[in-house]
């Protein structure tokens, strides 16, 4: 696939069905993130790879910050909370992990993780992988990130459920680019 055809036509697959991405194909995925922009080279981040009984460990954990937030929470809330994982035979955990630096600021830092986690985005698209970029409250809760292992200067800043397609993805839309660019004619 051409570099162009995956910027220009990535969608998100949010149904997604076994098989996971293969070793080579993760080998691909983590290549692809370990290209985002990078001022300071520091690598602000680090990847989670979260497949089989443990999206169930993950669900419950999901489950557990649920009601931490509201003890009274609906079952609906947590019964989506447990479910979550299983929406896909790979969910990739993208951790942003910020410090302090002299030079690049801790949101730079961040944008760089994002950057990171589109990264693999196209390269699953490229590849043919179904996937989604997944966040809601839990996504950012303490619980989550102690029960997940976090760091201090560590945050969640996205799950990414990968899997093979179970429909074709839909196509892009065609935005107005138009819309989005102004010409700055100075001061």
């Amino acid at each position: 696939m051409q570099a162009l055809d995956a910027l220009l036509n990535r969608v998100s697959v949010p149904r997604l069905l076994e098989p996971a991405p293969t070793q080579e194909q993760r080998d691909v995925l983590f290549a692809a993130a370990m290209r985002a922009p990078d001022h300071g080279q520091l690598r602000p981040w680090r990847f989670l790879t979260v497949e089989g009984a443990a999206r169930e460990q993950m669900g419950t954990l999901l489950v557990e910050a649920a009601r931490l937030q509201d003890p009274d929470a609906p079952q609906a809330v947590l019964d989506k909370a447990q479910n979550g994982p299983l929406r896909a035979p790979l969910v990739v955990v993208v951790i942003a992990r910020l410090q302090e630096h002299f030079k690049v600021p801790k949101s730079e830092q961040l944008l760089a993780a994002a950057c990171a986690a589109h990264g693999i985005l196209l390269a699953a698209y490229a590849q043919g992988i179904g996937a989604v970029w997944r966040t809601g409250d839990l996504s950012y809760s303490a619980h989550v990130a102690k029960g997940l292992g976090l760091k201090e200067g560590e945050e969640v800043i996205g799950f990414l459920y990968l899997g093979t397609p179970q429909n074709p993805p839909r196509t892009a839309p065609k935005e107005d680019v138009a819309a989005f660019v102004t010409a700055w004619t100075g001061l």
